[in-house]
């Protein structure tokens, strides 16, 4: 299931036009061979304002599903995370997604990115209580702070 959820993830990406792609759902199931539920899986965790998008449904009339890739300055885009995407609790597989588009942006360097992910790692945040997503979003949102002050170059 990874495989397909990566190949039409590919597949989107490759296809952006400007800033924004429409995509009818149906269509991209069809010429995927999968059910629809599948592409609603890859827009919803790999298309969401975490990773820098934002959708737009159109339902009716052969609707179709906008795809708008966000474009802020790096200050605003990371005030944006940490003030409406985090939250108080944040999985790994989320902050995955939004370090791999933190890095995508040249907001962060892919030495800082492999940082964050040993930092944030189920591992190393192993703990008897279900406290890993709030610990994990805790230390994203320090970092985010750090970076947006901008007065430490904190790569190595």
């Amino acid at each position: 299931m990874a495989k397909l959820s990566d190949e039409i993830e590919k597949f989107i990406l490759d296809n952006f036009a400007d800033d924004f792609i429409d995509i009818s759902r149906n269509d991209l199931a069809e010429f995927f061979s999968c059910a629809p539920s599948q592409i609603n899986y890859v827009l919803s965790t790999r298309f969401n304002s975490a990773h820098g998008f934002m959708t737009e449904s159109r339902r009716g009339g052969g609707g179709f599903i906008r795809l708008i890739r966000l474009n802020l300055d790096d200050n605003l885009y990371l005030s944006h995370i940490i003030e409406n995407v985090i939250g108080t609790e944040l999985s790994y597989n989320d902050f995955l997604g939004l370090i791999k588009e933190l890095e995508r942006k040249n907001v962060i360097s892919q030495s800082q990115l492999d940082m964050l992910n040993s930092a944030c790692s189920p591992r190393a945040l192993s703990s008897p209580f279900k406290i890993e997503d709030r610990l994990r979003a805790n230390i994203t949102k320090s970092v985010l702070i750090e970076l947006m002050k901008g007065e430490k170059d904190y790569d190595m």
